[in-house]
């Protein structure tokens, strides 16, 4: 596979610097549009999640939920970020606050 991505991303990279159409330049190397526009979309989100081993963004986070008296015996809690921004809290704030965070923090970037 990552024999594909190399030739793809030469490809992709290729027709946006030649500056001719994605059609024509699709049948001067013989592929076909379909593929090229796939790569070149496959590749664009690849590069915006940054291509790590790290769990992207658009991804679940396993969270366990617990009754709000119970969740407020245990005490301080840490929030850590993608961005490495580190909140150290007195207790578990409530969802509708997390998101809220999430939102906002989403909407600085």
């Amino acid at each position: 596979m990552e024999g594909d991505t190399e030739f793809w991303t030469s490809h992709v990279e290729s027709c946006q610097r030649g500056g001719t159409a994605a059609s024509a330049y699709a049948r001067q190397h013989g592929l076909t549009l379909a593929s090229l526009y796939y790569w070149r979309r496959k590749l664009k989100l690849s590069a915006a999640v940054g291509d790590s081993s790290s769990a992207p963004a658009n991804r679940f986070v396993a969270l366990r939920v617990m009754d709000a008296a119970v969740g407020a015996s245990i005490g301080p809690c840490t929030l850590v970020l993608r961005s490495g921004l580190r909140l150290e809290l007195a207790a578990l704030p409530p969802p509708a606050w997390l998101l809220a965070l999430e939102q906002a923090h989403a909407g600085v970037r």
